[in-house]
């Protein structure tokens, strides 16, 4: 494939990747304040109920993506990419209709079980560019997902504000991801690479065994879960939290989308600069690196007076967060061929949405029980677990060599 060939499909796939990312977001400001709506009473039940909601369809997505990861491999990426794209416009949909806060669980939980789209969209990428560039390649491909985490919130929680109501939010957020669908349909080529020993493609069940036994995978597995927990385990909590820093004021669904955008801002600026770097000074540098910076910005929050300084922490997480995944993501690629990546990739999604299930969940239920400073405390030693993991049980690897 020519560079010009590969980076159209690298910018392309992140565009689809920004409209995907756009259209998960877009709840997260309004979700526990539409759990009240639905009746559930009181606060306690509400964060309880948001970290469920807001983490089922990743512990869905993390049995089932293993096996779209394999579907990827023998059908094509762009198919499964395309196929997610449309579940989620449907599922999302669905949300919209809802009655009662079960309702509401159940589309979260289906929506996880057709997604798939991270392990296609990253396996595609993984598969169409050079070697050399794979950790720029993904540095964008976390940028496009932060763009839409960065619009998202604050799309939805100024549209939830200004229609005064949540349902007519999930309708759009619907034609976002039709739209993805569309673009990848239309615009994004695949060139398929054929194996050199097509019978030698493992099943599923020794492909989960080889990441039990892997000496390089296997540690990595952990690193990427433990750094979903990071990532996503305050998330069902941002809204409350601000609610109880600002009061119960009109725009307060417009300041908790603030306070999720401004880390998808964050982690714009920093992921391109970060997954480039660890293409040349190695990725386990970057991810220590990262995860301190993660742990020392999200501790404070705990104590943060006012909705200023709240933003300006989550800000200082965002600069960190994005030099984790792309950096984990390309050493995982470097560890296996580019025909294997799609089952590999699909193998480590488990890891990443079992992390996006756990971390939501547990906030969630730390939060009813302990409080809201709990959640940021409990966080942070996580991201600091992670950091010791790494510095013990992560080899360096080589980094690779830019051709250009």
């Amino acid at each position: 494939m020519t560079p010009t060939q590969w980076q159209r499909t690298l910018w392309l796939m992140v565009t689809v990747q920004a409209l995907m990312s756009f259209a998960f977001s877009v709840s997260g400001p309004f979700l526990p304040l539409f759990i009240i709506q639905l009746g559930v009473q009181p606060i306690a039940a509400v964060s309880a109920w948001a970290g469920i909601i807001a983490s089922i369809n990743f512990l869905t997505a993390a049995i089932f993506s293993p096996i779209w990861g394999g579907i990827a491999d023998r059908t094509g990426r762009k198919a499964m990419v395309i196929r997610s794209c449309v579940a989620i416009a449907l599922f999302t949909a669905l949300m919209g209709v809802v009655q009662n806060v079960w309702q509401l669980f159940a589309a979260r939980a289906c929506m996880g079980i057709f997604s798939g789209f991270s392990a296609a969209a990253i396996a595609m990428v993984g598969t169409q560019v050079p070697e050399e560039s794979l950790g720029f390649s993904l540095g964008w491909m976390t940028t496009g997902q932060l763009v839409g985490g960065l619009c998202g919130p604050l799309f939805g929680g100024f549209l939830a504000d200004h229609l005064h109501g949540y349902r007519e939010v999930f309708f759009v957020t619907s034609l976002f991801a039709l739209a993805s669908a569309l673009v990848c349909l239309l615009f994004v080529p695949e060139r398929s690479r054929r194996e050199a020993r097509p019978r030698s493609r493992v099943s599923f069940f020794a492909g989960l065994h080889e990441v039990a036994t892997h000496p390089r995978l296997a540690p990595m597995f952990v690193v990427v879960l433990l750094a979903q927990v990071v990532a996503f385990g305050v998330q069902p909590i941002v809204p409350l939290f601000v609610r109880d820093l600002v009061g119960n004021v009109p725009w307060i669904a417009t300041a908790a989308g603030l306070a999720f955008a401004v880390t998808g801002l964050a982690d714009l600026i920093a992921s391109p600069f970060l997954g480039k770097r660890s293409d040349r000074i190695g990725y386990r540098r970057v991810l220590l690196v990262s995860l301190g910076g993660v742990a020392a910005f999200t501790i404070p929050q705990a104590f943060a007076g006012s909705i200023e300084i709240f933003i300006a922490l989550r800000f200082g997480v965002g600069l960190f967060l994005g030099g984790v995944l792309p950096t984990a993501n390309a050493l995982i690629g470097r560890i296996f061929p580019a025909e294997r990546r799609g089952q590999v990739y699909g193998i480590t999604s488990s890891a990443t949405f079992l992390g996006m299930f756990a971390g939501p969940l547990s906030g969630g239920m730390i939060a009813a029980r302990f409080g809201f400073a709990a959640v940021f405390l409990a966080i942070g030693a996580m991201a600091l677990a992670n950091l010791a993991w790494v510095a013990l049980s992560v080899r360096p690897s080589p980094a690779a060599v830019p051709t250009r």
